[in-house]
């Protein structure tokens, strides 16, 4: 139960103030060819986890590699539902 609420809160966080970052962001993210994605995911992730209780992320680098894990399961279910 505890994962469902920790998915349900970073999803309402990446489509509210994570898009707002991502707007705020975009010249930064340009020059890094789209890197800087992954540093906002880590802070939605770090940001996450002081909504639900359980939920922890020990620190900015694993906040970071759970932020290229989370792109990596969004590639292979999109590949998996496309047309």
């Amino acid at each position: 139960m505890r994962h469902a609420l920790a998915s349900l809160v970073i999803g309402l966080i990446n489509s509210t103030l994570g898009l707002l970052l991502k707007l705020l962001t975009f010249p930064l993210t340009l020059m890094t060819f789209g890197l800087f994605l992954f540093v906002i995911n880590a802070l939605m992730l770090r940001f996450a986890t002081l909504f639900v209780s359980g939920f922890v992320v020990h620190g900015f680098l694993p906040a970071l590699l759970g932020a290229v894990v989370l792109a990596l399961v969004h590639l292979a279910l999109r590949a998996l539902v496309a047309d």
